[in-house]
């Protein structure tokens, strides 16, 4: 499926999550005609993101509702803004209003964090990824508040790249059996796929190196020294990633030592919500 029939298959199943077998709130009390407006108040600085997002949501339920954007994704946002709004039918207003919010707040976090990572890599060629340390059936939106915050997305899932982590290197009994076989593997299945490599010591990069035959090197839990050294004997034959215990006070020092990219789970699992509210408004 493509971004879109997967942002439907969300929204879909997040309303049936909610609403069930009906919104009683407001079924009890709103005329099914009525109609109204609402506004989405900014009450946290950050780094906006989940615009559009709300408006697939809303249209999802009416497709005639009438949508205005103030405020655009990967936008500064200060407390008091106004970021959209938006005019339907009361009972898809309130029926919505949850999931727009969650959407909106959760994914403004995660842009934001990432923002602050990004901004830490200005001047250095290294690019910074997300990772699978997601939230189970919410990785779509929290990959896409990467993207919006400045972030590069990793893979997607277990699917679309293979990636041969520690477990994996030693279930199957070391690099050079493991890379051997994700090879045949991929001849076999005649499979577009990349093959990254994770190493947790320079003997482990002078392995891979020696065997050749993967896309990418990961550098697990290696200080900027290490790296450095790792970075000489790779000499630039295949990309590298650098990976464990980088956060935003060392993450330059890291970057310094002119990897490709860095890995963070922290940018999503760490994220906070900011604050935001879907306020009323008569027409």
């Amino acid at each position: 499926m493509n971004y879109k029939e997967l942002l439907d298959f969300l929204i879909k199943n997040a309303l049936e999550e909610d609403i069930g077998d009906g919104d009683h709130s407001t079924l009890c009390c709103i005329d099914a005609d009525a109609k109204g407006k609402a506004i989405l108040k900014i009450k946290e600085e950050g780094i906006l993101a989940g615009i559009e997002v709300a408006e697939t949501i809303f249209k999802y339920v009416e497709p005639a509702v009438l949508f205005t954007a103030y405020k655009k994704d990967g936008d500064k946002m200060q407390f008091g803004e106004i970021a959209f709004e938006v005019q339907a039918k009361v009972h898809t207003i309130l029926s919505c209003e949850r999931l727009v919010l969650n959407c909106m707040q959760r994914m403004s976090g995660i842009a934001t964090l990432t923002r602050q990572y990004v901004d830490k890599l200005k001047g250095y060629s290294t690019k910074l990824l997300d990772t699978r340390k997601t939230t189970p059936n919410f990785r779509l939106l929290e990959k896409e508040a990467v993207r919006i915050g400045g972030g590069t997305n990793h893979r997607f899932g277990l699917y679309d790249m293979i990636m041969l982590k520690d477990n994996h290197i030693d279930y199957c009994g070391g690099i050079e059996k493991a890379i051997a076989k994700a090879n045949t593997y991929v001849q076999q299945k005649n499979l577009d796929l990349k093959i990254e490599i994770e190493t947790r010591s320079l003997d482990d990069v002078k392995k891979v190196i020696q065997v050749g035959k993967v896309h990418r090197i990961m550098l697990d839990n290696f200080t900027p020294q290490q790296i450095e050294k790792a970075l000489k004997i790779i000499n630039g034959k295949y990309e590298t990633e650098a990976s464990g215990g980088i956060n935003l006070e060392n993450i330059q020092e890291y970057a310094a030592t002119g990897v490709d990219y860095i890995s963070s789970g922290a940018i999503i699992h760490q994220a906070k919500s900011l604050d935001l509210s879907l306020k009323a408004r008569l027409l």
